[in-house]
């Protein structure tokens, strides 16, 4: 992209802040009539709103309005990113490829490329209304590599100094900042093969923005059905534009997103756990705070941990039971929060608070191996003001 104001032109995710609208009318009023990507773009905010599907159309006027002006097509090639966060650390990222055919978000998939997390398929019939008629994406999805040994995209930041800068600007809304560098192939490949090599079947999870690739997924596997076989080999919309970045950055921090329970009882909760577990060959037992892998809010807060689970993660049995268990109790609900502070607000007024630790990231590979995807809101990769910004163009149509 070329505008003079980059500011203006990068984005922040469209699902973030969906319940303040007011941040979205801030950045509305901040961009004006500059080009910029939430011109490209419909804010979850605004779904189900008055003039949805006109704002769909105007996107899609606008991306075909951006080609060969605000934008201008590159030869194929990576983009190193290095984002700066607002809490100062750094956070280094490869924007490239992948390749649909190898990614399903199927809880049981096996393929290359898989979600972490449930994915909610309501969430992707109103997101396919806006990419099915975009003749470009831009993207939000960051995918992560199993790479502790760093052989893939820290090498690129010590050759950095080399390569083209395409961009280097401050981020609208207290984002932090991004600067960017045309990289091309230069051992990257080789170096995927060797960690595909030890990859279990496993290269690539997604660590946010699942929703989004799915609806990429579900694009083109209906676009395929058009194609004929020569044509599913090279259209564009097989690939999907993503950030991939190491499950090792220091700066990827994995977030806890904690429960509250509603018309049920702190004993109630218990017992049912308990007996829960017991039928399965496990145990809830009271545990010290930091042996704990959860915390039963109140006015003397009590840790617990579970024996004898046969997965990782503890949160994937706790999960599994509050699923089963709350469909069971009348006017029984949950809500998934950021924040001790809110949970113990929502505990002083009645509600059963679990406190959950952050979860171990060196086990998110292994989790998914073995239980699939992982149950919903396991974790948060960093505050709302830290998820990717919309940036990079690249076109998805034939035309």
């Amino acid at each position: 992209f070329s505008v003079t104001d980059a500011e203006k032109w990068a984005v922040i995710a469209c699902d973030q802040f969906t319940s303040e609208p007011a941040y979205w009318d801030a950045s509305r009023d901040f961009v004006g009539d500059a080009p910029s990507t939430l011109k490209m773009i419909l804010p979850e905010a605004r779904l189900g709103t008055a003039g949805e599907n006109e704002a769909i159309d105007a996107a899609a006027r606008t991306m075909r309005a951006y080609r060969g002006t605000v934008l201008s097509e590159l030869a194929p090639a990576y983009v190193y990113v290095e984002r700066i966060q607002s809490d100062g650390r750094c956070r280094a990222g490869l924007v490239g490829m992948i390749d649909l055919e190898d990614y399903d978000f199927a809880p049981d998939a096996d393929t290359p490329v898989r979600a972490t997390e449930a994915t909610v398929v309501d969430r992707i019939p109103p997101r396919v209304r806006i990419r099915e008629h975009a003749p470009l994406e831009t993207p939000h999805v960051m995918v992560l590599v199993d790479d502790p040994e760093q052989t893939l995209i820290e090498p690129v930041y010590a050759r950095r100094d080399s390569l083209d800068k395409l961009y280097d600007f401050e981020l609208m809304e207290g984002g932090g900042h991004i600067r960017g560098w045309l990289a091309d192939e230069s051992g990257l490949e080789s170096a995927l093969e060797r960690l595909n090599e030890r990859a279990d079947g496993l290269l690539y999870a997604v660590g946010d923005g699942n929703h989004s690739l799915a609806t990429a997924k579900t694009c083109w596997e209906n676009i395929k059905k058009t194609l004929s076989p020569a044509e599913i080999e090279t259209h564009p919309a097989r690939w999907a534009l993503v950030e991939l970045n190491n499950l090792y950055d220091p700066a990827l921090v994995f977030e806890p997103i904690h429960r509250a329970l509603f018309g049920v009882t702190a004993e109630s909760f218990k017992d049912a756990l308990s007996a829960w577990l017991r039928a399965r060959g496990m145990a809830l037992e009271a545990a010290a705070p930091e042996k704990a892998m959860f915390t039963l809010v109140g006015d003397s807060d009590e840790g617990y941990a579970m024996r004898g689970l046969t997965n990782p993660l503890p949160l994937y049995t706790l999960q599994m039971f509050l699923d089963e268990w709350l469909k069971t109790v009348r006017g029984a609900s949950i809500d998934y929060i950021h924040g001790a502070d809110a949970v113990r607000e929502l505990s002083a007024k009645g509600a059963v608070g679990l406190l959950l630790p952050a979860m171990d990231k060196r086990v998110l590979f292994e989790s998914v191996r073995r239980g699939g995807a992982l149950p919903r809101k396991t974790f948060s990769m960093g505050e709302a003001r830290e998820k990717r910004y919309y940036l990079e163009c690249r076109r998805i149509s034939a035309e």
